[in-house]
């Protein structure tokens, strides 16, 4: 057996009991490195690796990855991951892929086309379990037992139009009497929602209503699809760790074994960004060159309030990006949220810069400078504690 041989078991077994390691690995390897790999691999091992992976790095390892491979690994995804990878691909190599795809694996993807990365369409399970409103409960217990009810705890009660109309848990369903229709046990008080939603609202349903599944209908009423309690559970890690990253400029995208020139790519603009922002601060400064010269003490002083200002503006913004992460503010509270940081930056800018002038009088023995320092402090803190609330809303 050669050493070659030998490495390309140990990737096959490696990727056969570690699947999800393996996925986060291979991020930080060049495209060409996996397809290497991956080539020996089942369909099915290949399907795991690319679910598991970032979909932008995902869709670049689908555009060069052999066809033959392409198109049996890709039946064995979500169909939904499916149409988010194919989405970041160029419009050619996307219809053509379709095209070569089974017709029942196309079939069941289309539909995903339609709805944007972070649409609630993309979530939804199409696969559902539901009964019609007309059954008896015996009927509805057969019906149940030849489906797979592993994870089935409530089911669905629907119309002949497809409409949904109530629903009714496993519990109540099999302690009923035989005889009893289901449309009398459903209850029909239940939360829906559309499929072009925000994946967000996701969350703040399932916060409010307190249920496990959330059905997904279009303007009709018709069910479309569910939205199961580990997809829900998915999109609040999600959009905690995406705000958490966002807020530095970092894509939400990037991994921690992200290839270095994809990091580079969805940093760089944001690092831009804020150099120009530095040069502006420092073109103001650079106005009050000449009084920064005649009173060293000045830029001395300047970091302190530039310090402090900093520290208020982190406060202000780790406040908010939590209350939006756990849902205890929304975007259109946003006067009532920034008019409370404000107002506690400023008690706390008063209170700093007391505390800030006193230390400035005892080294200076200047009136002017104190009062110079203690005013910026208010200022500055109070602009910081405002742009910390405002820029996450």
């Amino acid at each position: 057996m050669t050493a070659l041989a030998t490495t390309e078991q140990m990737h096959q077994a490696f990727i056969a009991k570690f699947p999800d390691e393996a996925a986060h690995v291979f991020e930080s390897y060049d495209p060409q490195e996996v397809i290497h790999i991956l080539v020996d691999l089942p369909p099915t091992m290949v399907a795991k690796i690319l679910s598991v992976m970032s979909p932008s790095l995902a869709a670049d390892l689908l555009g060069v990855i052999p066809h033959p491979l392409l198109l049996s690994a890709l039946p064995h995804l979500q169909p939904s991951l499916t149409a988010s990878l194919l989405q970041r691909m160029p419009d050619e190599t996307r219809v053509a892929i379709l095209g070569a795809l089974p017709q029942h694996v196309s079939a069941d993807i289309g539909p995903f086309m339609e709805y944007s990365e972070d649409s609630v369409g993309m979530l939804m399970d199409i696969k559902f379990f539901a009964l019609p409103e007309d059954l008896t409960v015996e009927e509805a217990i057969r019906q149940v037992r030849t489906h797979d009810t592993q994870h089935l705890n409530e089911i669905y009660i629907i119309d002949r139009s497809q409409v949904l109309v109530g629903v009714l848990s496993l519990r109540d369903l099999f302690l009923a009497s035989p005889k009893k229709n289901l449309a009398v046990l459903m209850k029909r008080e239940l939360p829906t929602i559309h499929p072009l939603e925000n994946q967000e609202q996701v969350v703040e349903i399932c916060n409010e209503w307190k249920v496990l599944t959330i059905p997904v209908t279009d303007l009709d009423g018709r069910l479309l699809g569910i939205i199961s309690s580990q997809d829900i559970i998915q999109v609040e890690k999600e959009e905690a760790t995406i705000s958490m990253q966002t807020m530095v400029g970092a894509s939400k995208d990037e991994r921690a074994l992200s290839p270095p020139g994809f990091a580079i790519r969805k940093r760089l603009p944001w690092l831009q960004i804020n150099l120009l922002t530095a040069f502006l601060a420092a073109f103001v400064v650079g106005i009050f060159e000449d009084t920064i010269a005649r009173f060293t003490a000045l830029a001395v002083l300047l970091p302190v309030v530039a310090g402090q200002s900093g520290n208020t503006g982190a406060q202000a913004l780790a406040v908010v990006m939590r209350g939006l992460a756990l849902r205890d503010i929304r975007p259109s509270q946003w006067l009532r949220v920034t008019l409370k940081e404000s107002y506690v930056a400023l008690a706390n800018g008063v209170a700093v810069a007391a505390t800030t002038c006193t230390a400035v009088f005892f080294w200076s023995g200047s009136w002017g400078l104190t009062m110079v320092i203690g005013v910026s402090m208010v200022i500055s803190m109070v602009m910081a504690g405002f742009s910390g609330a405002i820029i996450p809303i």
